[in-house]
């Protein structure tokens, strides 16, 4: 067959193959008016959204899922959401049913709530609905005063009694703290003017304070503005904290660590972002003699999926109030931008107790002034009843897998002659550094290793291994004093 009888015998074949209306220019035009249609349709109704929205008249909040079999509303017992009712016997009676009936949900219905401290009890679910905002009053007068903990023996920053938290509550089990993002906002500001003016007479209170409790939960919450450290489970068991929102001003907001976990087991703080003025998170477990009495420690922690930002302190801290012992703590896939340090272990001559077998794996640093730092001489004493010559061990710690953009200098491990820091491994890191001072990876009284290639070159306090376990390097001691400012 000639070649132009095959081509229009094609063709042929492909006109049966394809209906006829297809092939039309009119069909082709109704297709993009029926495309075009859709879009329009699309814009608009987006574009009405957005118009509601602006005028307070978009559609009613996701509804509140009900957690558990009794449910009760904060406004069924006389609560106001105006922000300026004060509503804490509003709480009061609404969670004493709920201990009356063995348990029970507690809904906070969108509004402002404003109230003093209020206890939680067991069994028990606090949600906050989307737009629901508690109102700590920020008159000290309304604030409980408490005995100081048992392992800090004072007031963490006065002696005598302390002011209790916003929420608080002691021996409880089964506690549920969630929401639709709602918030628990302390209204910190006055409560820092008066801490720096030396006008308060006690120690400033948490936002959130459970103590010798267990099961606890806390997820999709917003906390903000807490007058001091913001979420502070004391000698708790079985502790989840997940996706929750911790804020606070990142400068002239003192001591707002995030989340301190203190002499607690069992714990889990996960897919969270905080930006606070002190530690994001801060385990401690006690305070020098009177934290080695209590003899309470943290163990068994896990650290993973935050973003964090502390311009004052660190993204992740162990310390400085450690007296108790930490061991069995890992911090993973975590991102600390635009901080003054990354991760730190802060301890002290007359701490006592024992900081070991913590993991730190994928790290990011971008734009942090130090990334890593153990420092041996954090000389705060509740009093002058310290033994000087209760000294904390430090012992095997390691790092892999740490990147970083921005970095002043990559680590700085200061042990001394009498709390030398052990065991410390050094693999995978690769950090890009902003100082060309000669001993940008600092080291003192370091016992340790080095695993394969890292950037920037390590101290040579640390035997340097390949990636195979050959032995490349063997340490020497270079104790270095050499500091150009405070880490």
């Amino acid at each position: 067959m000639p070649d132009s009888l095959r081509i229009q015998h094609r063709k042929l074949e492909y006109k049966r193959l394809i209906p006829s209306y297809l092939l039309s220019h009119h069909t082709l035009l109704t297709l993009l008016w029926i495309i075009g249609f859709i879009v329009i349709v699309i814009w608009q109704r987006t574009a009405v959204e957005r118009l509601l929205i602006y005028r307070g008249l978009a559609p009613s909040p996701r509804p509140i899922p009900k957690l558990r079999p009794l449910v009760f509303n904060l406004s069924d017992f006389g609560a106001v959401g105006d922000g300026v009712t004060v509503n804490t016997k509003a709480f009061e009676r609404a969670i004493s049913e709920i201990k009356k009936r063995g348990g029970g949900q507690l809904n906070v219905q969108p509004g402002y709530w404003l109230t003093a401290p209020f206890n939680l009890t067991s069994h028990m679910t606090l949600f906050l609905a989307e737009n629901a905002v508690i109102l700590g009053i920020d008159d000290e007068n309304y604030w409980t005063l408490l005995p100081p903990l048992p392992s800090y023996g004072y007031g963490r920053e006065r002696h005598g009694p302390r002011y209790g938290s916003l929420i608080h509550g002691q021996n409880l089990k089964d506690v549920v703290i969630t929401g639709h993002n709602g918030t628990i906002n302390g209204q910190g500001r006055s409560w820092w003017e008066k801490y720096r003016k030396n006008l308060l007479n006690y120690t400033r209170g948490p936002l959130l304070q459970l103590m010798w409790s267990r099961d606890i939960h806390i997820s999709d919450v917003t906390f903000r503005d807490s007058p001091f450290w913001t979420l502070h489970p004391y000698d708790c068991e079985n502790v989840v904290i997940r996706n929750v929102t911790i804020l606070a001003p990142l400068t002239e907001a003192p001591n707002t660590d995030g989340i301190d976990p203190d002499s607690c087991v069992d714990m889990v703080i996960e897919d969270s972002y905080i930006s606070t003025g002190d530690d994001g998170v801060a385990i401690k477990s006690g305070w020098d003699q009177y934290g080695i009495a209590y003899s309470r420690p943290s163990s068994n922690i896990t650290i993973r999926n935050l973003t964090v930002r502390s311009m004052v302190s660190a993204g992740v801290s162990i310390g400085s109030e450690m007296s108790g012992g930490v061991s069995n703590i890992i911090v993973e896939n975590l991102l600390v931008w635009n901080s003054k340090r990354g991760i730190r272990i802060k301890t002290s001559a007359g701490r006592g107790g024992y900081i070991r077998h913590v993991i730190y794996r994928n790290l990011t640093l971008q734009n942090v002034r130090v990334g890593i730092v153990i420092k041996t001489d954090y000389n705060e004493h509740p009093d002058e009843g310290y033994d000087p010559n209760a000294l904390p061990v430090i012992e095997d710690i390691s790092f892999t897998g740490i990147r970083g953009q921005g970095v002043r200098i990559p680590a700085r491990i200061y042990g001394s002659p009498e709390i030398p820091v052990q065991n410390i491994t050094f693999q995978d890191i690769t950090v890009g550094i902003t100082y060309k001072k000669k001993r940008i990876f600092q080291c003192s009284f370091v016992q340790g290793r080095v695993i394969g290639k890292i950037f920037p070159a390590p101290c040579e306090n640390l035997d340097w291994y390949d990636d195979e376990g050959k032995l490349v390097r063997q340490s020497t001691n270079k104790n270095t004093q050499d500091l150009d400012y405070d880490g």
